[in-house]
């Protein structure tokens, strides 16, 4: 059974995150509607922010950053993130 927010192709996953940089915390939560809500401690400027989201999914996903990479939305709030890799697996509690 696939989980929300996440498309499953051979061994990669695709999820759609949504950033909110500047926040007080670093996070990553799966909302109700299927979305990953990305809580970033880092400014969206040169690229900060996307480095932060890349570790932050590597560690919830545990898997290494170099697989992870930001497939589209880089300089948008919403991006699609593709998590490639056999250890590429759904975290604990995703449904």
């Amino acid at each position: 059974m696939k989980a929300r927010g996440a498309a499953s192709r051979t061994d990669s996953l695709v999820i759609s995150v949504r950033a909110k940089p500047r926040s007080s915390v670093s996070e990553l939560q799966l909302e109700p509607g299927g979305t990953w809500i990305a809580r970033l401690t880092s400014p969206p400027v040169d690229g900060k922010a996307n480095a932060e989201l890349i570790a932050l999914v590597a560690k919830q996903f545990g898997c290494a950053k170099s697989a992870v990479c930001v497939l589209s939305g880089g300089s948008a709030r919403l991006k699609l993130v593709k998590i490639t890799g056999t250890r590429a697996r759904q975290p604990d509690g995703a449904q």
